[in-house]
Parts: structure tokens; C-alpha cells; sequence
């Protein structure tokens, strides 16, 4: 009894001080591992990580033990079951995941055993004699006889993954020396730094990550418009609409100030601006240097006229102040009350948005207060 107390103290410590030299720990599944198999996978990990077997009720009892001092132990209980195995390290993960997975071994179909895979037996010659047809006729494999020796005619499916594998069809597979399956250590699950994770997780590359943020952001800033909600990543297209509405409500009212005249202008009087570009192509011709150049300006202001000055629309936008003057005014219009407006654009939210200096908050201020 005093040696089995003892080996159970060692055993807790070691997996005590394992779980404290090394962050990350792989649970693995070994049915079916065989002892070589066991060692050539230690020897492959040999500086780079520890593998520690255990009865799972030691496992648990220990890792309960330490779940005080450290509750992210708690963790890998549900994972401690069935035949499964530790590999501990601080190296990087897939390295490590490789490592484990390359051990592997044929082995042959077994009665009783569960299909890990779908097993396939291929079209082809067996070599077999003629007087073994019945037992292809039992498992309804297509044959026929071909120089003497039985021909399987059709690739066939012989067991499905998860069923279990009966004893003629075992027979059949040993028969056509057929090694189905491969057995070796399998991963369950990686706890890395306080967390689980299914293994899969280890595959996913920097270009599918971003593909997914991207893909959240833009549902972000949809959802964030739909519902007239500004954030971080809508505020931008929030700024660019109000200022285009704004510029809208401008051109069909009075309103106006500096930046706007020279729009309505253009909108008013579209033959004064686009009589500027043959004038343009004129002077771009008497000279073989500057006349790719003229021929571009050319083109951007009949740009412009033609669709009615969105170039100058497009750089009015880059001023900031502007940007946060016509989105609040807007965002305003649709509200009821001074309170609302002002709890709406509260001054950390406007500097957040823009970073408008002081002056330009007293001045959104007043605007905010008296409309």
C-alpha cells in the first residue's frame, strides 16, 4: 500500500511540474498504438516535448488537485477519458501536431473492429481461382472469370466508416492482401496557454484570418449603417453619406457657405466649365513633353462637368472639419430635441470620431445647441 501511496505522489508531481514547465499539452488518443510505436514517437520528440500516460482517474484526481491554484486546469477534464495520452511542450504547435501524426502503421481489417475510413476494394485481377467465386458472391462484389482467375469487374465500397467490420469481409481483405487502415496516435485536443482547441485550428493560415475579419468588419459596417448606429468601422461611409445629403439639402435650399458656391456654380453654369478642356488640349499640343499631362487634366474636368463636380465632391470630403460638421447636422436633422442631439455627440465621441481641435467642438457646440 506505502509503495502505491508513493508512485501516486511521484506521479502528481510530475505532472505538476509538467504542467508548469510547459504552456501548451496535446491530449492524444493511442488505441491501437503499439509500443514501438509508443517509442519511436518519444524518440522523434526528444527535446522538444514529453509524453506522459496515465490512468485517467489519477489524471483527474490530480489535475482537481491543482484547479485551486490554477482553474484554467479545469479545462481538460471532460477531455481525460477513454484511452488517451499526454504530449507536453513549448514548441510550436503544428511542428509538434507532425510529429505526432507521421507514426503511423498499415494494419489489417480485423473483425469487430470499427472503420476509421471507408474501405474500397479496387477493380482488378485477384489471381484467385474460379473455385473461390461464391465467397465474392456472398459480399455482392461484381467478378467474373477472366484467364482462369477471378476478376473484380467494378471498384467497390466493402465497409463504411464507423461500422464495424464483419468477419467476411475481414477474410476478403486479408485474402487480397488489403491493409485498410492505419493506426497511430490521434489528436483529441490541444490546450494552449489556458485554452482548448479542436487541432483543426492549427491549419488555419494568416490569408484565411484575414479573409474573416475582413468578412466580420464589412458585416460590422452594414449592420452599423442599416440600423444608424455609428461605429468604428461604419463612421467613414456614415461621414461620406451625411455629407452627401447634406450637399443634397444645400443644393435645393439657400444654404451655403464657401465650399459649396463653387458646386452650385458648376451645376448652374456646366458650358462655362466644360469649355476648359478644348483650351486644355490646345495648349498640351504645342508641346510634345506636357501634352500626356494636359490630356489628363482634360479628361478630369470634363469628368467633373459631366458628372456634375464629383471630383470637387471628393475633395471637399478630405476636410475634416467639414466631415464632422455635415455628419453631426445631418445625424441632427433626425432627431427631436436639443438633448438628444447633444447626449448623441457628446464632445468624447466627437474627438473620437475626428479629432477635431477645441475650436471646432465650441463651434459644432453652438451649431448642436440652437438648431
Amino acid at each position: 500500500m506505502g509503495g502505491k501511496t508513493a508512485n501516486k505522489a511521484g506521479y502528481f508531481d510530475k505532472l505538476k511540474g509538467l504542467l508548469e514547465e510547459y504552456k501548451s499539452i496535446f491530449i492524444v488518443e493511442i488505441d491501437n498504438v503499439t509500443s514501438q510505436q509508443m517509442h519511436e514517437i518519444r524518440h522523434s520528440l526528444r527535446g522538444k516535448g514529453v509524453v506522459l500516460m496515465g490512468k485517467n482517474t489519477m489524471v483527474r484526481r490530480a489535475l482537481k488537485g491543482f484547479i485551486n491554484d490554477t482553474p484554467e486546469y479545469e479545462r481538460l477534464l471532460p477531455y481525460v477519458k477513454g484511452n488517451v495520452g499526454f504530449v507536453f511542450t513549448n514548441d510550436d504547435l503544428k511542428e509538434i501536431r507532425d510529429i505526432v501524426l507521421s507514426n503511423r502503421v498499415a494494419a489489417p481489417a480485423r473483425a469487430g473492429a470499427l472503420a476509421p475510413i471507408d474501405v474500397w476494394v479496387p477493380a482488378g485481377n485477384t489471381g484467385m481461382e474460379p473455385g473461390k467465386t461464391s465467397f465474392f458472391q456472398a459480399l455482392n462484389v461484381p467478378t467474373k472469370i477472366a484467364r482462369g482467375t477471378i476478376e473484380i469487374t467494378t471498384d467497390l465500397k466493402l465497409v463504411e466508416k464507423g461500422l464495424k467490420v464483419g468477419p467476411s469481409e475481414a477474410t476478403l481483405l486479408n485474402m487480397l492482401n488489403i491493409s485498410p487502415f492505419t493506426f497511430g496516435m490521434g489528436i483529441a485536443q490541444v490546450y494552449d496557454q489556458g485554452q482548448c482547441f479542436d487541432a483543426s485550428v492549427l491549419d488555419v493560415g494568416e490569408e484565411q484570418l484575414l479573409k474573416t475579419l475582413t468578412s466580420c468588419i464589412t458585416s460590422i459596417a452594414s449592420i452599423s449603417l442599416a440600423i444608424n448606429f455609428p461605429t468604428l468601422p461604419s463612421v467613414m461611409h456614415s461621414v461620406v453619406n451625411a455629407y452627401k445629403n447634406l450637399i443634397s439639402v444645400a443644393i435645393e435650399t439657400e444654404i451655403s457657405w464657401p465650399e459649396i458656391d463653387e458646386l452650385k456654380d458648376r451645376i448652374a453654369n456646366p458650358d462655362a466649365y466644360a469649355s476648359a478642356a478644348p483650351a486644355a488640349a490646345a495648349a498640351g499640343a504645342a508641346a510634345e513633353a506636357p501634352k500626356e499631362a494636359a490630356k489628363e487634366e482634360s479628361e478630369a474636368e470634363d469628368s467633373d462637368a459631366d458628372f456634375g463636380g464629383l471630383l470637387f465632391v471628393y475633395q471637399q470630403l478630405l476636410s475634416v472639419n467639414l466631415w464632422l460638421i455635415c455628419f453631426a447636422v445631418t445625424k441632427c436633422c433626425l432627431l427631436t430635441s436639443a438633448d438628444d442631439r447633444l447626449g448623441i455627440f457628446g464632445w468624447d465621441r466627437i474627438r473620437k470620431i475626428n479629432g477635431i481641435g477645441a475650436t471646432c467642438h465650441r463651434q459644432l457646440y453652438n451649431l448642436l445647441s440652437t438648431r
